[in-house]
């Protein structure tokens, strides 16, 4: 039982140990700095993800709509930032207004019409998908400003922006989710819902807020992509919850609810980086990779479901 215990607790870290050893004997170019950079800038739209989804996972729930929810807020975002016609803050807000508002649908009818998590962010993930292609009329929107796409393409002293951005946000997501009431509020949730409401906490606003607070996550993710690729496309985001989740999930964040750490999940969106950077640099097909990430996911599931049993 100890055994479990243990493989649960460090066998991702020995995994990731073992990986960057391998890969930086294989391929010299690993561990330079350069690359490291590029593996941060490139996982830096995940680790948002994942940290707004690792909140509502704790909570006991999930969140299908964030894919979606990137494509319809960078698209929003890029109509703002178009030709300069409104300054560089008018787009940010547009972009995260409409994430926070998909985020607070998702709470609001998940609390309300006790339907499960996953259809209703299945649906909202339709409905988001659809807008994208509504608003956008099927055809990326480019001519984007500047300033804008400094978001996703400049930085600052040499550090990428992207990077700049996820260790800020990453700092906020763990101070809240480790040191404030509303983190705790989050984790009893997710412990025993009965118990929570029977200690007098709000079960459906601490609900609301944690799947709102994801939407928000999702909206600057999505202005981080299309600042990156200098265009809205009403198709980005595609598959980027499953990744999200993935990440998450291999952090240590359980399914059943009541456990997870940002910085858990920071890790998790780190290995998945750094594998497929490998995988990558040794120019192996995308078809693999994508059967390696799958195994990878079933693995840290099946360590979280033995785990559960033993504590029972």
């Amino acid at each position: 039982m100890q055994y479990i215990k243990n493989l649960r607790q460090y066998g991702i870290l020995i995994a990731f140990v073992a990986i960057c050893l391998t890969l930086s004997y294989i391929s010299p170019q690993f561990l330079t700095v350069s690359n490291w950079s590029i593996i941060f800038t490139q996982v830096s739209i995940n680790a948002l993800l994942a940290f707004g989804v690792t909140f509502v996972i704790i909570t006991g729930g999930i969140d299908l709509s964030i894919g979606s929810v990137v494509a319809v807020s960078g698209v929003v975002a890029a109509l703002l930032a178009r030709n300069d016609n409104y300054p560089v803050i008018v787009p940010i807000l547009g972009g995260l207004s409409v994430g926070l508002l998909f985020g607070a649908l998702n709470g609001f009818l998940i609390t309300k019409s006790k339907i499960a998590p996953f259809i209703v962010t299945l649906g909202i993930m339709t409905i988001g998908r659809g807008l994208a292609l509504i608003i956008s009329k099927g055809r990326p929107i480019s001519n984007l400003s500047e300033s804008f796409n400094f978001i996703g393409g400049g930085d600052i002293a040499g550090i990428p922006f992207p990077i700049i951005i996820l260790f800020i946000v990453f700092i906020i997501c763990s101070i809240v989710l480790k040191k404030t009431i509303f983190g705790r509020y989050v984790y009893a949730v997710g412990g025993n819902e009965q118990a929570s409401w029977a200690s007098g906490i709000s079960v459906n606003q601490v609900k609301i807020a944690v799947y709102s607070l994801c939407g928000l996550l999702a909206g600057l993710a999505g202005i981080l992509l299309t600042s990156r690729i200098t265009t809205g496309q009403p198709n980005a985001g595609a598959s980027f919850e499953l990744d999200a989740i993935a990440a998450a999930v291999i952090g240590g964040s359980s399914t059943s609810g009541g456990v997870g750490s940002i910085q858990g999940t920071l890790f998790g969106v780190i290995l998945i980086g750094v594998l497929n950077n490998g995988l990558d640099l040794l120019n192996v097909s995308s078809y693999y990779q994508q059967v390696v990430m799958g195994v990878i996911i079933i693995g840290a599931v099946l360590l979280d479901s033995w785990n559960q049993k033993i504590k029972d």
